[in-house]
């Protein structure tokens, strides 16, 4: 609930029962080799529980449920209204347990107990309910064939999926490949990131409470490098769904390849870029500038990394950008009040401090934060950082760094601000901040990212559709047009006698 203090949390914490084994054909099983691996709390390196191992050959296990639960029909044939109910109850499922989920998912990633209580898992009920309310609502096609004629065009499930999830947002996430996927009629094989599998687990035992049959989810933590790859090199596996970084992204493309040809949807790295001109609202616009790059720690595809600021402007907004950074320094995720919890692992904090050295060595100006805090917690805080003087060439300005660092650039013409978006391998989201309809619509309209904001970060739900250009990827979670990608379409056409 939202009046729980942080030793309230704690408390739940400390007793919560834990699942880690891999969920195949509807049960919990152990990884066949019996190996497991141990899972982290971000926010303090304490041991969660040992997870379960998988590897090929449990693949091929999930592999065979998933395709003769399939073949059967059981769930791709099954009435449409009584598909959706299915779907329905489980949301329902998830939003009872919604406590005891947002604190797994806190634990798990390190996010603040506010987010994911508020946001993530919301989050997963509204798309797992919305998907589920679709599926009697979609009707197939009849094309304008001559009168002595009849064309039917149906969309029909893909067959086997494998949806391969990340870590920053793992419940979310893995509601947005589910949802749709299983709306179809497809069974599916989710893999969790390794780091951050247990709410998949959790969710995937309410799955099967809701009726989904056993095969039609199964469950399969472990290493991207094997399993991972197994999956994506799967005969039998008939589509991919992921989200994640780009360099993996074209491996899969690579595997789809070498293998059958499966439809391969990607939602990959960012380097969004944020644009504000002089005659925006600039307080909003600051407040939304700090929210769009530290909201968790900066480890979000979307981030608005790049703010592109008026140069008329750039010393009296930098300094309300400055102002709202200082309300996003990390502390406990169990505490209700955090805003920014830890980088997910030592490596990933790493990576971020690497970066904010390399911005000082480009010749870059750090105007705030830039260091690690909270050392004696055992969790790896990040402050939030912010660097002006920025050239767009500059790789803190080109390369994603999945954190909390800020690089301020400025324009004197929407010309060049659009250019400068623009100007990156990414296509994924933006913004621009205007009080001038033309400008702001012009823009918006020129910059090309898959989602665009004008004047708001982060908008959009469900109702829309997310993916992104260029080296962002390929395909669209959430919306209708999400359902489309897990489907064949498929033509019969009858003439008369």
């Amino acid at each position: 609930m939202l009046d729980k203090t942080v030793t309230d949390w704690q408390s739940a914490a400390a007793s919560l029962d834990i699942e880690g084994r891999a969920f195949i054909n509807g049960r919990y099983v152990d990884a066949l080799s019996g190996h497991s691996q141990q899972t982290h709390n971000p926010a303090n390196g304490a041991v969660l529980t040992a997870v379960a191992k998988c590897a090929p050959e449990d693949a091929e296990i999930a592999v065979r449920g998933a395709r003769e639960l399939f073949e059967r029909g059981s769930w791709a044939n099954m009435p449409p209204a009584d598909r959706k109910m299915v779907l329905v109850r489980w949301a329902e499922l998830i939003e009872k347990h919604a406590d005891e989920l947002a604190l797994l998912e806190s634990l798990d990633v390190g996010k603040p107990i506010s987010d994911t209580l508020n946001s993530d898992v919301p989050s997963a009920v509204r798309t797992i309910r919305w998907s589920g309310e679709a599926i009697d609502k979609i009707y197939d096609e009849i094309s304008p064939a001559p009168a002595d004629c009849l064309a039917l065009i149906q969309r029909l499930p893909l067959g086997v999926i494998a949806a391969i999830v990340p870590w920053n947002f793992p419940l979310s996430t893995t509601a947005w490949k589910l949802a749709p996927a299983l709306a179809t009629g497809n069974s599916v094989i989710l893999k969790p990131a390794t780091n951050t599998p247990l709410s998949a687990l959790f969710i995937a035992r309410l799955a099967s409470e809701a009726g989904l049959p056993d095969g039609a989810l199964q469950v399969l933590p472990g290493p991207g490098r094997s399993l991972g790859k197994c999956l994506a090199t799967h005969m039998d596996i008939d589509g991919i769904t992921f989200t994640g970084s780009t360099p993996v992204g074209k491996m899969l493309m690579e595997y789809s390849g070498q293998s059958n040809l499966k439809r391969t949807f990607l939602e990959l790295g960012g380097k969004s870029p944020n644009i504000v001109f002089a005659d925006a609202n600039l307080a909003k616009a600051a407040s939304m500038a700090a929210i769009a790059v530290f909201y968790n720690g900066g480890q979000t595809c979307t981030a608005g990394t790049r703010l592109i600021v008026e140069e008329k402007i750039r010393d009296e907004f930098l300094e309300l950008v400055i102002n709202k950074a200082a309300d996003w320094m990390p502390g406990d995720p169990l505490n209700p009040n955090t805003r920014m919890g830890p980088m997910i692992d030592r490596a990933q904090f790493e990576t971020v401090a690497g970066y904010v050295e390399v911005g000082r060595d480009e010749g870059a100006e750090l105007v705030f934060g830039g260091k690690r805090v909270l050392s004696e917690s055992g969790g790896y805080y990040h402050e939030p950082s912010i660097f002006s003087s920025v050239d767009n060439q500059m790789r803190i300005s080109q390369e994603e760094i999945f954190g909390p660092v800020m690089s301020v650039l400025t324009f004197s013409s929407a010309d060049e601000a659009v250019q400068m978006a623009n100007d990156s391998i990414y296509g994924l989201a933006g913004a621009v901040w205007s009080n001038n309809i033309n400008t702001a619509h012009k823009v918006a309209a020129a910059v090309r990212v898959g989602t665009m904001g004008i004047n708001n970060y982060f908008g959009g739900d469900i109702t829309v559709p997310f993916g992104g250009f260029k080296q962002s990827g390929n395909g669209r979670d959430k919306s209708l047009h999400a359902l489309n990608d897990y489907t064949e379409l498929k033509t019969t056409w009858i003439e008369f006698e």
